[in-house]
């Protein structure tokens, strides 16, 4: 992250003795990023973090197969068909969309998750609806509806629900953090930034549980482990540094306006490996005379598009029936834009009261199972004039 926290009891230097009530030393860990050269933060633990006692592998459920998106064509996937209840934030993932950089999942979930670790790359939640605690060795993050969480790669946490909670899930292969441009060369929010370090939260004090012999998942690169840890892995009386899990809400985003359509660019909240994260928010929008407020059509023929819609009305989607917790996905190799009848509408507009998510990827997305059970298979006619057929000649 941008910048340094301090939270709970640290030495005044760093790899010096650190001395508990009992005159033993706390253990020192270091967790940072591509090998020595990025980011970091230190932990004191009570116990070693190491000390683990049994390892299994472990088979997750829900494993999707990936499938390509053939024919090529936009997709409409209905979030709120999917089972809910009776599922945790990790293992109750309904994976939709994936490739070798990113995967995304749908959740819903109303019971704690277990232990997890996610060995592989960085974390992003985004909460649709509903609330929950985000617990790791960091200490705790309190989630409500719109907030997203990043949560660093390798951080031992778990989700605790309160009641129902709702939840968008991206998973990179690397890591994720505010866009290059928005920070200055030290890593401080620039001005022209829609967001600082003001709207930022994270832990302000340790979780301490004291537990003998505790399980945690973990994800990696050849697949899932179970491992018996000695001791609790929350037994960290303190730590500092510059990487942690850390929440920001999609309301706190300040977008960018201007006399005529802006590109998406600058909607942009985050940057992972071939991919970004963009937020549509409440604005008012373009004050040219003749300004046409939704976007034009427009062919990024190096991406393939994902929104998913989490509240207020879509101008550029109305009609097409996209609604709350759709998922659209415009692919490379297809010219997307607004709606039928959209443009005319828009015309005059002073505000759009919308909400949504986006990513954007530099690679295709393959489609995962359960993303095929609830598309909606009349969305990719309904730009054509006249009756829309489901499958109409040569769709394949």
């Amino acid at each position: 992250m941008p910048y340094y926290r301090r939270v709970g009891a640290v030495p005044p230097k760093r790899h010096t003795q650190f001395r508990q009530p009992d005159g033993s030393l706390y253990a020192e860990e270091l967790m940072g990023q591509e090998g020595f050269s990025s980011d970091s933060s230190l932990l004191y633990h009570r116990y070693p973090p190491t000390a683990i006692v049994a390892a299994q592998a472990y088979d997750p459920p829900n494993a999707s197969t990936r499938l390509p998106n053939r024919p090529l064509k936009p997709r409409h996937l209905q979030t709120h068909k999917l089972d809910a209840g009776g599922a945790d934030a990790v293992l109750g993932r309904q994976q939709l969309l994936a490739n070798d950089d990113v995967r995304l999942s749908y959740v819903v979930a109303d019971r704690p998750s277990p232990l997890y670790r996610n060995a592989i790359g960085d974390e992003c939640l985004y909460v649709e609806a509903g609330r929950a605690r985000l617990e790791s060795s960091f200490g705790v993050l309190d989630l409500a509806e719109g907030d997203y969480a990043i949560i660093p790669t390798s951080v031992i946490h778990r989700i605790v629900p309160d009641g129902e909670v709702r939840l968008l899930t991206i998973e990179a292969t690397g890591h994720i953090g505010p866009p290059k441009r928005y920070l200055s060369v030290r890593g401080q929010f620039l001005e022209h930034a829609p967001y600082c370090e003001r709207d930022l939260r994270a832990p302000t004090g340790p979780l301490l549980v004291s537990r003998r012999e505790t399980e945690v998942l973990v994800q990696h690169r050849r697949g899932w482990t179970t491992y018996t840890f000695a001791r609790h892995p929350f037994d960290v009386v303190g730590w500092d540094s510059c990487l942690y899990p850390w929440a920001f809400s999609i309301h706190d985003f300040e977008p960018i306006t201007g006399r005529i359509h802006q590109p998406p660019p600058v909607h942009q909240t985050f940057e992972g490996p071939n991919f970004v994260i963009c937020s549509f928010v409440p604005r008012k929008v373009d004050y040219h005379p003749l300004a046409i407020p939704v976007p034009y059509h427009h062919h990024n023929v190096d991406s393939d598009e994902v929104l998913f819609y989490t509240g207020g009305s879509y101008e550029a989607r109305r009609g097409s029936g996209i609604g709350q917790g759709s998922i659209s996905v415009h692919p490379g190799g297809f010219t997307h834009g607004p709606q039928p009848g959209a443009v005319e509408r828009a015309i005059g507009a002073e505000s759009f009261d919308e909400l949504a998510v986006m990513v954007d990827t530099f690679r295709p997305l393959d489609l995962c199972e359960p993303a095929l059970s609830i598309e909606d298979s009349g969305y990719a006619w309904t730009w054509a004039a006249g009756p829309v057929s489901d499958q109409p000649r040569g769709s394949g």
